[in-house]
């Protein structure tokens, strides 16, 4: 074959033919082995717009055609390869071409980059695929779109843009460069144009593509130009109830204009793009959640604090709840992200701290690797920008620990990031290194660690390391810990005091006017206040072998304050039951009369737990729901109906695994006995590890058993389940089987709740009338031992959740 060079790709014939051959697929009456390898690619990983590896099969007419050439059945393997050797040609030597031959433009060169890749390989790859763009806006704007081809070229487009993007190494450079040109080329404003086209399918295929190409600059361009009509197509395409490519695509192009200003952000507010957003907080697909997380930890970050407040106007604390307890590391990661950053905000943080998401940072933070954690995801590969992290840095010195632990663990992965990349300074550009040093010698255990391997990594200094263990300190920490809470002038005057961790934590403030000489008033509040903060955070280990702090804590957050002068008053496990009142204001120094009764009544119900915990009596029915359910299938379902109680006005407790592995906590048994309600969640095989558990080990069989003592209210929620015969089950939970429950139909949520409510306030008896036979109309029976095995299916078609799919998780203890 002749080889000679093509002027200006430097692609000879022989690599064309090649690239040709390995893009192209023959329409033929047998499956030839080429078709089978396209079928091997299109199981292929594949990446989408966020860089998030999904394995999925590319089965939909649209993409099929946009990324292969579909020959008559005649059509010769000669004439195909003919027409992607003139592709290559045209586009090559910046001629125009025809639909036909954008569309047979083979890829290879882009599957063939990688990390080792030299800079002219990339080069070349821009400067062609940069032609293929003017060759492609130059068709559109022709308005030859008449011929139906518009759709494919769009896909094409978007195929070319998303495989630039998961290049190892050089897709940002690569994918950057095509979208810049994307803009500069005048194919931005037609996909906005096409945003509003009557024609479903070219609307969505610029919308996808769209997706792919909201840049720094591009996202900046569509505010100025089109925003309108961007936010409705986006949410247009999220109330595409039956597609769920439709739902990925509208919330990414909402997760990328949330990432932009203040003032967007109030106006894809004011234009429904928050409530689509929250709207998809309810479906299962992975992808979909991912998006959502991202949207929401945008907004949290740029919108500010007017935004800030519309969205705890929208309950968004609570919909991140079953985010942040997703079983997606990436999902539940940005979740948590966004409860940081609101929770940072003083303003709103008591309506943050109402919803529960916030206790599930801490355990996020401490199970997972910053370094192995941005490896999971390509969206982690190039890190975020310089003006995304600008906007985390105030969260560092957040006076709530979850946030600065969080933030702590993303700088942490950040520096990792950027030192791979050679760009260490984006961080001393961004003001983040003081903020760091403070975190890395402040006492917290999590935040601390992270911040000092961040600092690390940066090749600054670490500071001096303060530890936990507070009542080992030495004069020399004493005076390192007062310099950082702002009272350097006071330092000295605590080293000659010789004041060590332990005289720390019993100073009085008679101690900081007349020994330390802090005679300002209310700078010795200040003072006080943060050595309050300090007791709180601090770790007694090395004092409290009886968990004294751990009982306090239980209490409240705020009891930590009392840890030290208890055990200083000779305060531990056995004598703490014949605490009086007095004993614990003379003795324990605790002058806060509301305080005293709260540990007084706490002590009496431990008591209480310690005595009676197989006693049939409940306590006072404080609770309204607690919800039951098996963490391999179960989370899911569970965090929803929390979500959907709580915007009813219901108080719901919900175990969120930060419990010792393998212990069963009697604090989950006493939370059972004060609810009124108990919802049973059974997603497939929830009741099998329950079976010839003759010693209650199960975690889900202990609560029912709790629940059966208890008289609560018992409602079964049924996701896919079958019930298994009564007789197999152990005898102290067999009553179960004899509840009416609510079948949960995942496409028809508020209903499902609505029937549920009804349950709770009594409108439908949930135990039916055995004797009698007698069934409640619309109610979902489980087999009793007098009833038929015949199911009534529901009223309407079903969509299986991924929960009811079950991919079980190893967790530890009976609850999985």
């Amino acid at each position: 074959m002749e080889q000679r060079s093509l002027k200006a790709g430097d692609l000879s014939h022989q690599e064309s033919n090649n690239m040709a051959a390995s893009t192209m697929k023959l329409q033929s009456d047998s499956f030839s082995s080429e078709k089978k390898a396209m079928a091997a690619q299109q199981q292929r990983q594949t990446v989408t717009s966020t860089g998030i590896f999904n394995h999925e099969k590319h089965i939909s007419a649209a993409s099929s055609q946009s990324s292969i050439t579909i020959a008559s059945k005649g059509s010769s393997k000669t004439s195909m390869l003919s027409a992607a050797n003139q592709a290559v040609n045209h586009l090559m030597n910046g001629m125009r071409q025809a639909d036909d031959e954008l569309l047979a433009l083979p890829l290879d060169d882009l599957d063939d980059l990688c990390s080792k890749s030299n800079p002219q390989d990339v080069d070349r790859a821009i400067a062609k695929y940069s032609s293929f763009l003017d060759n492609f806006v130059e068709r559109l704007k022709a308005n030859d779109s008449k011929n139906g081809k518009a759709p494919l070229l769009l896909n094409r487009v978007n195929e070319i843009i998303r495989k630039a993007w998961a290049v190892p190494t050089h897709g940002h450079e690569l994918g950057y460069s095509l979208c810049n040109t994307l803009r500069t080329r005048g194919g931005l404003d037609l996909l906005m144009s096409n945003c509003v086209a009557s024609d479903h399918d070219l609307q969505f295929s610029s919308a996808r593509l769209l997706e792919q190409c909201l840049t720094t600059e591009n996202r900046a361009h569509v505010v100025e130009h089109g925003l309108e009509k961007v936010v409705n197509v986006a949410c247009v395409c999220t109330k595409n109830a039956n597609s769920v490519d439709h739902s990925r695509v509208g919330t990414g192009i909402l997760e990328h204009l949330f990432k932009h200003s203040e003032g967007t952000c109030s106006d894809v507010i004011r234009l429904g793009g928050l409530d689509a957003v929250l709207f998809e907080c309810r479906k299962n697909d992975v992808e979909t959640l991912r998006h959502c997380a991202g949207a929401l930890a945008n907004l949290s970050l740029y919108g500010g604090a007017e935004n800030q407040e519309a969205m705890i106007k929208r309950k968004v604390p609570m919909w991140l709840f079953p985010l942040a307890f997703h079983n997606d590391d990436n999902i539940k990661y940005y979740a948590c992200l966004a409860i940081a950053v609101l929770v940072a905000n003083k303003e709103i943080e008591a309506a943050v701290l109402k919803s529960g998401t916030l206790d599930l940072v801490e355990p996020f933070v401490t199970s997972h690797n910053p370094y192995e954690f941005a490896k999971s995801n390509l969206a982690h590969a190039h890190g975020q920008s310089k003006n995304w992290l600008e906007r985390l840095v105030p969260v560092l010195s957040s006076k709530r620990e979850e946030a600065r632990n969080l933030a702590a663990f993303h700088f942490c992965m950040e520096a990792g990031i950027k030192k791979q990349q050679g760009n260490t300074e984006i961080f001393r550009a961004i003001g983040a290194i003081e903020p760091l040093k403070k975190v890395a010698s402040c006492p917290n255990a999590i935040a601390s660690k992270y911040a000092a391997q961040a600092l690390r990594l940066i090749g600054e200094e670490i500071p001096h390391k303060l530890s936990q263990q507070v009542p080992l300190w030495s004069t020399e920490d004493v005076r390192e810990w007062v310099k950082q809470i702002g009272f350097a002038e006071c330092a000295q005057n605590f080293v000659e005091s010789r004041v060590d961790g332990d005289l720390l934590l019993q100073l009085t403030e008679e101690n900081l006017k007349e020994d330390i000489g802090l005679t300002n008033g209310i700078r010795r509040r200040r003072f006080t206040r943060e050595l309050q903060n300090l007791k709180k955070m601090a770790d007694y280990s090395s004092r409290d072998t009886g968990n004294l702090n751990s009982f306090l804590q239980s209490i409240g957050q705020e009891f930590s304050i009392y840890t030290y002068s208890m055990l200083n008053a000779g305060v531990d496990k056995d004598s703490i039951r014949n605490l009086s009142e007095d004993q614990l204001l003379t003795e324990c120094g605790i002058t806060n009369s509301i305080h005293r009764l709260r540990i007084l009544d706490a002590i009496k119900n431990m008591q209480h737990n310690q005595l009676g915990s197989s006693e049939n009596e409940s306590p006072d029915k404080s609770l309204d729901v607690f919800v039951s359910y098996r963490r391999s299938n179960g989370s899911q379902l569970a965090s929803l109906l929390k979500v959907h109680l709580q915007l009813r006005g219901f108080s719901v407790f919900i175990d969120v695994e930060r419990l010792e592995a393998g212990k069963f906590d009697n604090n989950l048994l006493q939370s059972i006995r004060q609810a009124k309600h108990f919802l049973l969640v059974l997603t497939p095989k929830a009741l099998e590890r329950c079976i010839q558990d003759s010693e209650c080990k199960d975690w889900v069989h202990r609560e029912i058993v709790a629940a059966l003592q208890s008289q609560c209210n018992i409602i079964p929620i049924i996701d896919n389940f079958q019930w298994p015969e009564p007789e197999e089950l152990p005898e102290d939970m067999r009553a179960v089987c004899h509840f009416n429950g609510v079948r949960w139909i995942h496409d028809y949520q508020d209903a499902c709740v609505d029937k549920l409510e009804r349950f709770m306030r009594g409108e439908i008896p949930v135990r039916p009338d055995i004797a009698r036979g007698i069934a409640t109309k619309d109610v979902t029976q489980p087999n009793t031992p007098g009833s038929t095995n015949i199911r009534q299916p529901p009223n309407y078609q079903r969509m299986h959740s991924n929960e009811s799919r079950g991919s079980d998780k190893d967790s530890t203890g009976g609850r999985d």
